[in-house]
């Protein structure tokens, strides 16, 4: 079965769209019939007819004069005629004969194409390209696509990425692109595909399973207004302190618990970790010493969290230091999402991937010393984890 494909016609508000025909081999039957001929080095060409049409309606302007023996209305002007023959692509098969033009076949770019894609095949099992997607779409098929509508440097955008193909294309051809999809085996497969890709730029995922996030909030904790919005937060609150086995606390705003003399600090569902809350818990902790039974016992905070703002590590951290505090960063893992998992124990937190870099500069030289680095192996897939063989692949990765 061929693959089939149609593709709508293109709607822009900018004058400037980018719309780039493409073109598809020729059949072999037609080149049999029509590129018949061939020059001595070989090149395939065929004539085509240079006559046009005559008289006072017809000719539209068309060019009378006499060439090579034959008086005919013309689709050259004169002198263009003598250049094209003396550049060999005018020929006159035999004296008296109506002269034609050397149309060589390399010199083709092939059919325009058309509204019926019949020549782009579907992934095979046994493929290279293959990722084990159920919906993944061939290359090719995006290849046309993005040449067609873009150029590059030029932005593309898929709002359902699948197995990845749109923007791995997109950065073979050298465009920009933006991707996203609900599913966090589409963004997985996505990622590692991209990394594969020999030279690929750096790019960054952003909100992996917030939407999911949020669907399981709302049926693990209800939705609500007012008193029951309140208690829907400390219910949520409550549960991810019970994962991390520390003790809730009342009376604060951003202190939630407590655990072996360090306060805790529970990230929200549907946003990232930000170096402002940072500040927040940081100007909250120094006002708690010394308050009461549930006062710091020590200048230690965990920052519990889905996801983190990139700068946290480096800003952040000498932040808190500046206020006696010293954070550490753990996510919160996707499987506190799991039923089985919570009711089998087996939730674990690990600190923030991070690296710690020293610099050195001499003049017009840097020299970069990495001091530290952590990867939480709960980021990484299984499949990744298996195949590390060296410290440094982490780093790569």
């Amino acid at each position: 079965m061929k693959y089939v494909t149609a593709i709508m016609t293109q709607s822009t508000k900018a004058e400037n769209c980018a719309w780039n025909m493409q073109y598809t081999p020729y059949d072999q039957s037609y080149l049999d019939a029509f590129y018949r001929h061939k020059d001595n080095d070989g090149r395939r060409f065929r004539l085509s007819d240079i006559t046009a049409p005559g008289g006072a309606k017809a000719s539209k302007g068309n060019p009378h004069y006499e060439f090579l023996g034959v008086t005919r209305y013309w689709r050259f002007s004169k002198e263009t005629m003598q250049k094209l023959y003396k550049a060999g692509r005018i020929v006159q098969t035999a004296p008296g004969t109506v002269p034609a033009q050397k149309r060589y076949l390399d010199e083709m770019p092939g059919v325009p194409l058309q509204d019926l894609w019949l020549d782009i095949k579907p992934v095979q099992g046994l493929s290279a390209e293959t990722v084990g997607y159920d919906t993944q779409k061939p290359e090719p098929l995006l290849d046309r696509i993005i040449k067609l509508s873009s150029n590059e440097g030029d932005l593309v955008l898929d709002c359902f990425c699948g197995s990845g193909t749109t923007a791995a294309v997109a950065e073979k051809l050298k465009r920009r692109w933006i991707t996203c999809d609900l599913g966090r085996f589409a963004i997985h497969t996505a990622r590692k595909r991209l990394l594969a890709i020999p030279g690929v730029r750096p790019f960054i995922v952003q909100n992996l399973g917030k939407y999911e996030r949020q669907l399981w909030a709302g049926s693990q904790f209800g939705d609500g207004n007012g008193e029951r919005a309140e208690a829907r937060q400390r219910d949520y609150v409550n549960f991810i302190l019970g994962l991390y086995q520390a003790k809730p606390l009342n009376g604060y705003s951003w202190l939630h618990g407590v655990k072996g003399g360090r306060m805790v600090h529970v990230g929200a569902v549907d946003a990232p970790v930000s170096v402002g809350d940072v500040a927040q818990i940081a100007a909250e902790f120094k006002r708690a010493i010394g308050t009461g039974k549930d006062a710091p016992k020590t200048n230690g905070v965990d920052l519990l969290g889905w996801d983190f703002a990139f700068e946290m590590n480096e800003v952040a951290k000498q932040q808190a230091a500046l206020a006696n505090i010293q954070v550490r960063f753990l996510r919160i893992p996707h499987d506190a999402m799991d039923k089985r998992a919570v009711e089998q124990g087996d939730i674990h937190f690990f600190e923030l991937a991070a690296l710690s870099v020293e610099t050195k500069m001499d003049k017009r030289e840097v020299t970069l010393k990495l001091s530290d680095f952590v990867i939480p192996p709960d980021d990484v897939p299984e499949d990744v984890r298996r195949t590390v063989k060296h410290w440094s692949q982490w780093i790569d990765y």
